[in-house]
């Protein structure tokens, strides 16, 4: 199959490869992305996906490789987000005309969305985690004890009571349909309130580094720490817990919106026929060229020879699970998702509320102004997105929601 991608030079530093064709780049994006590759421990290249938007420390929707040193901004606060999918033995027809009993029974099973208030309990955490919660956690518990050994901060914050909650922003719960009909179930989150705390302390401690050795950065939010320091060793090994965190949250939650399910339809169902959990926010070690390197994929996901993965659109577009086509040039990635073209002021200013309803026509979810920031036209148009990529990945199934739980 013939490249998509298109070839960026920086001068000091490694060039870019876009797989842009067909699709909106802001500057500013562009210019993020070229910060990045001035950085000198850059391998080779830096990789753009077709869903690449301005982000912080690092533009969502790229893919770094480093080699000898890791940028913890890059990969960020949500450490390990990501989607899940399994596929039911369910039927659109075996499904209720009216779905928004099924997204009341989801929003009542999984902690979603935020509260804050002078000793009220958020209500996206749980109050008392059930004992199912708790003893997924026991899992996690001594590699925790010891971060938080090293780091006493980390300690004091919701880890237990976030565990298979959904959280904010765009993550979601759905319910699915492919083109045969067959019900999906699809989520998105991360490692919620622990990972942000280990992400937001880390980003902290490698800019009070920099400062501390004197390293002018292009921006600042490209702070790292060298391999072969203790805060570099340290990182590594917290940002590997959220990651699994963030995984272990998905199951989870996937097993409780089960639960919801069937307690709303009374025929028996089979769960996670099909099922794929991947990350696409995340740092981990992979070979690349014949070398071992360091890959970040913020916003990106793996897309090796085979490995499936998910790629969602927006609140009532397409969704896709896809297979990896193993391209070398984009170090075996591809988009996480649509990327947006609004930031979430501008869909609030520019997007009527009328305009909201009809875009999610169809679709059992939220229809208040509340959400208008997370609405289809604040999104690249996934089918150009998918074009773009075409070199990245294969589709496998193509879903599109009926019911969507947003926090």
């Amino acid at each position: 199959m013939t490249e998509t991608y298109e070839f960026q030079t920086v001068e000091g530093g490694v060039p870019i490869k876009m797989w842009t064709r067909g699709v909106p780049v802001d500057d500013k994006a562009r210019e993020q992305l070229t910060r990045a590759a001035k950085m000198p421990f850059i391998f080779k290249h830096v990789a753009a996906m077709p869903d690449v938007h301005v982000g912080i420390g690092a533009t969502v929707g790229s893919v770094i490789p480093t080699k000898g040193a890791v940028i913890p901004a890059a990969v960020g606060v949500d450490i390990g987000c990501g989607m899940m999918a399994a596929r039911t033995s369910l039927m659109a027809h075996d499904l209720p005309d009216n779905l928004e009993g099924i997204r009341s029974a989801i929003e009542q099973t999984v902690p979603h969305g935020r509260s804050v208030g002078r000793g009220k309990r958020d209500n996206g955490s749980w109050g008392s985690p059930p004992a199912a919660i708790v003893e997924a956690w026991a899992n996690l518990a001594v590699r925790f004890e010891r971060i938080c050994d090293k780091h006493p901060r980390l300690k004091n914050t919701n880890n237990l009571t976030h565990l298979g909650t959904l959280g904010t922003g765009n993550h979601f719960i759905e319910l699915c349909l492919d083109t045969e009909a067959r019900v999906w179930v699809m989520l998105h989150s991360g490692s919620r309130g622990v990972g942000n705390a280990i992400g937001t302390f880390f980003i902290e401690l490698a800019k009070k580094d920099m400062r501390k050795w004197h390293i002018n950065l292009p921006d600042e939010d490209l702070a790292y720490f060298p391999e072969g320091t203790d805060h570099f060793d340290d990182y590594v090994e917290a940002v590997g817990w959220a990651q699994d965190f963030a995984a272990l949250n998905r199951r989870m939650m996937m097993a409780n919106v089960i639960t919801a399910l069937r307690g709303k339809i009374a025929k028996p169902f089979e769960a996670e026929l099909e099922a794929v959990n991947c990350h696409h926010n995340y740092v981990t070690r992979e070979n690349h060229f014949g070398e071992n390197v360091l890959i970040t994929r913020k916003g990106a996901v793996r897309a090796a020879k085979g490995v499936l993965g998910i790629i969602p659109g927006s609140m009532g577009a397409n969704s896709f699970i896809v297979r990896g086509l193993g391209n070398a040039e984009s170090f075996h990635s591809c988009s996480h998702g649509a990327g947006r073209v609004m930031s979430r002021n501008e869909a609030k200013r520019q997007v009527s509320l009328a305009d909201h309803i009809a875009d999610t026509e169809g679709v059992a979810c939220r229809k208040d102004v509340g959400v208008i920031d997370e609405t289809p036209r604040a999104y690249k148009p996934i089918e150009a997105v998918m074009a773009a990529q075409a070199d990245l990945v294969e589709i496998v199934h193509t879903l599109k929601q009926v019911v969507c739980v947003k926090g």
